[in-house]
């Protein structure tokens, strides 16, 4: 293949989803072809230099001879990076709406068709030799596609920091609640979550957002996944520790408990027990539908996003391979798998029909000085707080690149997108009546482009018809992928938008 027709690998860094950018890879390790054949990739140099910065030697060669250095292991650990994020903690709230069998049915085929993309994927990049995923897009269908595949990971990205700092908004309160030895919530303004994400936001996010160079790329990568394993294993400790009915909570008594005359034999775990008004308060459901219930694929397809970071992983891989790379993808997303499968199944048989759209929240319900929560919750907040920054550079990136192509550096420029674009997440987060929104809007719009439609079509589009005929069973397909991917956004769109206009996705978060 001649290496005119291939476009730059290094010309845009990675979009990532889920908040997340594998420290890995940088820009340094990432090679350029020769002969590109738009001119677009010798702007904006500046700005690139600003996030990860480029080693000052640029070897021209295809992706494919460049010689990786990252293990298997650390591959592995690095698109379980790429996968993991604020999903984790909608899942028990899936699951309620769902039931246990109709929620396992479901994460198993989101994960199964999230390894057959990654497949399409492989195969696109083999033939083409292509390591952005947006690249992929205009290969395909030139400026258009690449605009689209850019404007949805984009939009991905906005989602992942909109759901970081909606959890800033809703635990940094219960953490200062906690410290502060309250038993109420006041109505003092630093109990306010809005006051309060609007602080983090200018005192912490928005100077790291300034940054020319993310050095605590890496750390805080590492960090995040490490506070979400730390969450799996409180939520599981946790479920053989609080009693249901739910205990007794003074100045915190949920109205739907009838408070009753107990024994000595009524306490469990220090707890005291409430006599719940409906015997099957403590029964979990194994199969359920209800309003809610359109939500639950949306969150799951927010939750196993991680298509853009596949292509960078594959180029660092050491003795890279097809078949290596896509048995990389498929260890990931077991584990991932594994890990939301148990969080929300732990989580629901805790709080069963109780649980709420944010599951870390529900836990003050129990008991708001709870230590090991209390960390659960620092951590959590530090991870997502250092992590919005990490997210928030390459969607700057692509506003650059769509907005102002062939400009130079401007330190005005580099800090209005950052401050526009944290004032419009913060004004999202603001007006969002629960984290419950921002799952499944994004989760029914850009991660089923990102997982379903653009993988397919781009497969279809640059495989050449002389391997594989438009009729060939490949094609066939990944065309039907991508048909069930216009399907599942076209339902899922219909149903939230009826839910909302109803009412019924104002509260999102008890029952």
């Amino acid at each position: 293949m001649d290496t005119t027709d291939v476009p730059l690998q290094a010309e845009m860094v990675e979009l990532v989803p889920n908040g997340k950018h594998t420290a890995a890879l940088t820009a340094s390790t990432v090679p350029s072809l020769a002969g590109d054949r738009f001119e677009e990739n010798q702007t904006g140099v500046a700005e690139m230099e600003e996030f990860l910065p480029h080693g000052a030697e640029k070897k021209q060669t295809h992706f494919t001879d460049f010689e990786g250095k990252t293990s298997f292991g650390m591959s592995v650990f690095n698109l379980s990076n790429a996968i993991m994020g604020s999903g984790i903690l909608g899942l028990a709230y899936a699951m309620a709406n769902t039931g246990i069998i109709l929620f396992l049915f479901l994460l198993t085929a989101v994960a199964l068709l999230s390894s057959y993309s990654i497949h399409l994927l492989l195969k696109s990049s083999g033939i083409v030799g292509i390591r952005a995923y947006e690249q992929l897009g205009y290969r395909a269908f030139g400026t258009p596609g690449k605009l689209a595949a850019a404007i949805a990971i984009t939009l991905q990205n906005i989602g992942a920091m909109s759901s970081y700092l909606y959890i800033v908004k809703s635990e940094v309160p219960l953490v200062i609640q906690t410290f502060l030895n309250l038993e109420e919530k006041t109505t003092d303004w630093y109990m306010n979550g809005n006051y309060l994400v609007i602080l983090v936001s200018v005192t912490i996010i928005l100077p790291l957002a300034l940054m020319k160079q993310l050095g605590y790329l890496g750390y805080a990568s590492g960090f995040s996944l490490s506070c979400m394993v730390f969450f799996l294993i409180s939520v599981i400790y946790k479920k053989f520790q609080i009693p249901c009915p739910l205990p007794e909570q003074e100045g915190n008594i949920t109205g739907i408990l009838n408070v009753t005359t107990v024994s000595t034999s009524d306490y469990q775990n220090g707890y005291t027990v409430l006599q719940a008004p409906e015997q099957d308060t403590c029964t979990p459901s194994f199969f359920t539908l209800n309003s809610q219930t359109a939500y639950t694929i949306p969150i799951m397809a927010f939750a196993f996003v991680c298509h853009p970071e596949v292509l960078p992983i594959y180029t660092e891989l050491k003795d890279p391979s097809k078949k290596k790379m896509q048995c990389i993808s498929n260890i990931s997303i077991m584990v991932m798998y594994l890990m939301y499968f148990l969080a929300a199944l732990f989580g629901y048989l805790t709080f069963y029909d109780r649980v709420e759209s944010e599951l870390l929240h529900t836990y003050n319900k129990v008991d708001p000085f709870d230590v090991l929560i209390l960390c659960v919750r620092v951590a959590v907040l530090t991870a997502v707080t250092l992590t919005v920054p990490i997210v928030l550079f390459p969607v700057r990136r692509a506003i650059q690149q769509m907005l102002f192509q062939g400009k130079d550096f401007s330190w005005i420029r580099h800090i209005a997108i950052a401050v526009i674009l944290l004032t419009f997440i913060n004004l999202l987060v603001i007006f969002a009546p629960s984290i419950l929104g921002i799952f499944g809007l994004i989760g029914a719009t850009s991660a089923p482009c990102l997982i379903f439609i653009f993988p397919a079509i781009f497969y279809i589009r640059i495989m050449p018809k002389d391997k594989e005929p438009l009729r060939s069973t490949p094609k066939i397909l990944a065309a039907c992928f991508a048909l069930l991917g216009v399907v599942f956004m076209i339902m899922s769109l219909s149903f939230i938008i009826i839910d909302w206009a109803t009412g019924g996705g104002k509260s999102g978060g008890s029952h």
